[in-house]
């Protein structure tokens, strides 16, 4: 018999961007749509961040429903001003959330992503962080509404997301 997992609850409390503490509660009355990756990402974060741009893109005006957040897997590397640079620089819509590697470890366990520090020759510091690569959408409460697997492509996810938002 397989064992049932645990119900996702995804609660967060984190830094944004800018430096200030928020929590799935600040962005009450949106959808969230979450990813988690880093910043030093060479493949599949950028891969899903420019899906997910394209997704958001193509449900114009009901995009403005939706709050698109990219969460630090890295929190060591990725520090509020360096999330802020590299999303203003790469993908505007987003907000990245970063914190302590407790909060941030908290966020992952909330919402059973797995991330964990590996080495990597080809990276400058020497490390990678290999990780969940799920999309999460929270309802306009906070909470789990569905997710988004990466296999998925843009117009499968946008198409769901119409059908969720209307």
């Amino acid at each position: 018999m397989a064992a049932l997992m645990p119900a996702l609850v995804p609660r967060y409390r984190l830094l944004d961007h800018h430096g200030r503490a928020v929590t799935q509660d600040d962005f009450a009355g949106s959808y969230q749509l979450v990813f988690f990756g880093f910043t030093h990402c060479r493949m599949v974060c950028p891969r899903e961040l420019a899906k997910l741009d394209d997704v958001l893109e193509a449900l114009g005006p009901l995009a403005e429903r939706v709050q698109p957040l990219y969460i630090s897997v890295d929190p060591e590397r990725d520090t509020p001003e360096v999330m802020r640079a590299f999303l203003e620089r790469h993908h505007p819509r987003f907000l990245g959330l970063t914190g302590t590697t407790q909060d941030a470890e908290a966020a992952r366990e909330a919402f059973h992503v797995f991330a964990r520090r590996g080495v990597d020759p080809e990276d400058p510091e020497g490390y990678a962080v290999p990780h969940t690569t799920l999309t999460y959408l929270l309802d306009a409460n906070g909470d789990y509404l569905t997710h988004f697997a990466d296999v998925l492509d843009a117009e499968r996810i946008t198409a769901r997301l119409r059908e969720l938002l209307q």
